[in-house]
């Protein structure tokens, strides 16, 4: 009886190193597509402000304050996109931004910020994405 005990013990510890191993990638896991959806709400939030900015400073604005923007002039834009996505602790300098305006760059266009962040995971993960977020606006002023 006393050996049958014995052999048990053994497979209990094996047992508990696998269910282990596995709740800790779910753990990482967890944390990872957390901090990956942070990653893409401050990209989206980045973009629409490119956007918000691009429509309200098109190239007929006749306002103080900030320039114009417009096809040949956008890196008021692209400041304004790198500073909404600094707030959200994201790589500025590893950031794409491309904004596309129409040649005429009148009022009742369309302008569209896009936006292209590489995504890198904490843990050693083989997980090399583009993370992406794009935003469309029509020119008011």
């Amino acid at each position: 009886m006393t050996r049958r005990k014995s052999h048990k013990r053994g497979a209990t510890l094996i047992e508990f190193a696998l269910v282990a191993f596995l709740l800790m990638m779910v753990i990482f896991a967890g944390f990872e597509f957390s901090r990956m959806i942070l990653v893409y709400t401050t990209l989206a939030s980045a973009s629409r402000a490119g956007v918000r900015y691009a429509i309200v400073h098109g190239n007929d604005r006749t306002g103080t304050g900030d320039p114009a923007s417009g096809p040949g002039n956008t890196t008021n834009v692209v400041t304004k996109v790198k500073q909404f996505a600094s707030m959200g602790t994201l790589n500025t300098d590893n950031l794409t931004v491309t904004v596309d305006y129409p040649v005429n760059n009148k009022r009742g266009s369309l302008v569209k910020v896009s936006l292209s962040y590489p995504y890198n995971p904490f843990v050693v993960l083989p997980l090399n994405i583009n993370i992406t977020s794009a935003t469309q606006g029509i020119i008011v002023f």
